[in-house]
């Protein structure tokens, strides 16, 4: 069939969209004069009502901006819609260089955001007065801009592209605001920064406090089964000393008590100052340094093998190249102390049970019954996480690697670490910590699982796991801000899992006393490092 000539179609498509438009107001002229009517008829019942009955429904007469927006039946509802094209023809006009239609509709834009304001100010719903000059003003501008070639068609690209383009600004600003976070919650706050230096210094000069640490080193406590052990692996001061004075304040028998701390060498001194200085209900504690476990080193650990390879420093300190990997390149998940819940038999190979504690918990509830908990031959006691479908395997293991696949269900239940109960004699007949080498030995390439201890521990401990009750272990504090409170009141152990920890400023104001309630405020150096 032959097309008509362009001169021709032009016009039937102009009248076309003209026919559209002449609707369109048609419409809007017939809803004012519903308006009308309605605002007319409520006048005159309220003159019919008794005068005690007017404001029935309302505040002292007042009226809420936001419901009468989200109302069909109101002018200040049919105000924001014509607001909202009117804004997106403002857009079209300035890429057309029609600068006058722009400030037009800009200035009735301006009037009608005026308007809303003043309702919401004075609490009374806007008039039909009022709303008639500007509804009629922006209904003309509108049609306007039509007019002027700025038809459906071409207003649908250009608000695509626009939204495309705001998508992109959306995901870069997204993408910094996550590499920020992250570097806020690496971060050490300048008063924990302070609170150490001062440590350190009454360490170094204090032979009287490094022959005490000795001697505490061959105390019979730090062996005896017939103690309740707790281990925790920091190299902060602070929170350790948090997990652990709300681990003896809520504990039937502090005295009983007996907490193994590992931390690194230049923590190892403030560690040890800040324990020897400050009791803790006569608990036994004893600090130790990773710098003194000579056996773990490369030829024994694979994971201290790949961190010195340049492939693996590449990984973790290189630059990322996506927004899901930014995660990936905090240094705890290179640190050896994080690792070191792998190795608590070779740590206490005397030992029969202990308590893993991560440094971000706070502890509400006695923990000794923990140990005497019957794990049915099992290693690890611990609360599972599969309540959420993003706990499940497949969300922590790459699945598509035969090697996971051929060995793992992907809808396994996950659990977590932070609160453990580890029997250490079946750990040492189940050989856990080779089991451990064994899938480390088998990720050197990261494509097993690229995140941190727990998709490790999730192999390593498969078919070796006993699930405790829910309300031994809650997790969410750092990141999650609806937890509900009857569950926080419940919990032996709430857990700060996430950026948002309880020591930093961007910590969730909410959960932060759950913390500071068992951090020594009073002490002479917090004093001083918070002030400076």
């Amino acid at each position: 069939m032959r097309r008509r000539a362009a001169e021709y179609r032009r016009p039937v498509r102009r009248r076309y969209s003209d026919w559209i438009w002449g609707v369109l107001v048609l419409f809007a002229i017939a809803a004012l004069a519903l308006f009308v009517l309605h605002h007319n008829y409520q006048e005159e019942v309220q003159h019919l009502m008794p005068e005690s009955d007017i404001n029935f429904g309302l505040s002292n007469g007042s009226s809420n901006i936001t419901e009468e927006i989200m109302s069909a039946n109101s002018f200040a509802r049919q105000i924001s819609d014509q607001m909202t094209l009117a804004k997106a023809y403002v857009i079209i006009a300035k890429e057309h260089n029609n600068l006058q239609l722009a400030w037009e509709l800009s200035s009735k834009i301006r009037k009608c955001q005026l308007l809303l304001s003043e309702a919401s100010m004075r609490g009374k719903p806007i008039t039909v007065d009022e709303a008639q000059p500007l509804v009629e003003g922006l209904a003309k501008l509108i049609y306007k801009a039509q007019d002027a070639h700025f038809d459906i068609a071409t207003t649908i690209m250009t608000m695509k592209s626009h939204i495309q383009a705001l998508e992109e600004r959306a995901h870069a600003a997204t993408a910094q605001s996550t590499a920020f976070g992250q570097l806020a919650a690496e971060a050490l706050p300048k008063s924990l920064h302070c609170l150490n230096m001062k440590l350190m210094g009454d360490w170094l000069i204090s032979p009287t406090m490094q022959e005490l640490a000795k001697e505490k080193q061959n105390s019979p406590r730090l062996v005896d089964n017939n103690l309740y052990h707790f281990c925790i692996f920091s190299d902060n001061v602070l929170a350790t000393s948090a997990v652990v004075n709300s681990t003896v304040s809520n504990a039937d028998h502090p005295k009983q008590l007996v907490f193994h701390i590992v931390t690194d060498g230049i923590t190892y001194g403030a560690m040890q100052a800040w324990f020897q200085r400050n009791d803790f209900k006569g608990s036994t504690i004893e600090v130790q340094s990773i710098q003194d476990f000579s056996w773990l080193n490369s030829s024994y650990s694979p994971l201290v093998k790949q961190l010195l390879e340049l492939e693996t420093q590449s990984f973790y300190y290189g630059t990322p190249q996506d927004l899901k990997e930014i995660k990936f390149r905090n240094p705890k998940y290179t640190s050896l102390l994080n690792h070191l819940r792998f190795y608590i038999p070779e740590i206490y190979p005397l030992l029969e049970k202990v308590v893993f504690l991560d440094d971000d918990v706070i502890v509400q509830k006695d923990l000794t019954p923990l140990h005497s908990l019957d794990l049915h031959g099992n290693v690890n006691g611990a609360v599972e996480t599969c309540l959420e479908s993003f706990h499940r395997f497949y969300k922590y293991l790459n699945f598509s690697n035969p090697i996971i696949s051929s060995k793992f269900d992907p809808q396994a239940c996950g659990w977590a670490f932070g609160m453990n109960i580890f029997d250490l004699i079946a750990w040492k007949k189940a050989n856990v910590t080779a089991r451990y080498h064994y899938w480390q030995e088998r990720n050197t390439d990261h494509t097993l699982w690229k995140l941190g201890t727990l998709p490790p521990g999730l192999l390593t401990f498969y078919g070796l796991t006993e699930p405790l009750d829910r309300r031994w272990h809650v997790l969410g504090l750092g990141y999650d801000m609806n937890i509900d409170n009857r569950l926080i009141d419940s919990a032996a152990v709430v857990h700060f899992n996430g950026n948002m920890k309880p020591w930093l400023k961007l910590a969730i104001s909410r959960y932060k006393p759950l913390w500071e309630r068992y951090v020594n405020q009073s002490h002479t150096y917090m004093q001083d490092c918070l002030r400076s």
